[in-house]
C-alpha cells in the first residue's frame, strides 16, 4: 500500500518546482553557440523545443528525451516559483527498457548550478553559484534524488560519442515567499 502511494506520488514524494505544468511554464534552454539563434527565434514565436519540454514532462519512455550533440551540454531551467531547492531527481529510463540494452547515452558526471532570474538578463551565459557534481549511477535506479548541500551542466556521459538523452531533471525545495 505505501508502494502503491509512493508510485501515484510521482515516485518521489516531493514536489517537482521545474515540472512544466505546476505554474508558470518552466523552461529549458539550451546554451550552446549553435542554439543561441534557435532558442532566440523560439522565444519569438513564445515557443519551446520539444525535445528541452520531454525533461520537464512525467512520461518517461524509450526516445522521450532531450537529445544533444556530444557527451556535454547546458540547460537552465526557470523554476516555477522560488524556491530554496533541498534536493534534485535525474531520470533516465531503466536499463531494461533500453533498446539497445546500454545506458551509454546517459548523463554520467553533472553539475548543478542556482542563480536568481534576474542575473540571466544580465549575463545569459553565467552558470550561477556551483551546488554541487554528482555521478548517475547506470547500474542503479532509473530515478536517482541527490542531496543540494538550478541551471544542470552535463560533463560526461556513459560512452556514446554522438549523443547524450536526459529523461527527466526535478528540482525539489521549500517554497520561498518574498518578504
Amino acid at each position: 500500500k505505501d508502494a502503491l502511494r509512493l508510485f501515484s506520488e510521482d515516485r518521489t514524494g516531493l514536489a517537482d518546482y521545474a515540472l512544466e505544468s505546476g505554474g508558470q511554464n518552466p523552461t529549458a534552454t539550451t546554451l550552446s553557440s549553435s542554439a543561441l539563434l534557435q532558442m532566440f527565434l523560439l522565444r519569438l514565436m513564445n515557443q519551446k523545443s520539444p525535445d528541452l519540454c520531454s525533461l520537464l514532462q512525467p512520461d518517461v519512455h524509450p526516445g522521450n528525451c532531450w537529445a544533444f550533440r556530444g557527451s556535454t551540454g547546458f540547460l537552465v531551467i526557470r523554476l516555477s516559483m522560488r524556491v530554496l531547492p533541498s534536493a534534485f531527481t535525474l531520470e533516465h529510463i531503466p536499463k531494461a527498457l533500453a533498446p539497445s540494452g546500454t545506458l551509454h547515452s546517459a548523463p554520467r558526471d553533472f553539475a548543478v548550478y542556482v542563480r536568481e532570474r534576474w542575473r540571466a538578463f544580465i549575463n545569459p551565459r553565467e552558470r550561477g553559484k556551483l551546488l554541487g557534481t554528482y555521478t548517475y549511477d547506470q547500474d542503479g535506479d532509473a530515478l536517482q534524488t541527490f542531496a543540494v548541500s538550478v541551471s544542470c551542466g552535463v560533463l560526461s556521459n556513459w560512452g556514446h560519442e554522438e549523443y547524450t538523452c536526459m529523461y527527466r531533471f526535478r528540482v525539489h525545495g521549500t517554497p520561498k515567499h518574498i518578504g
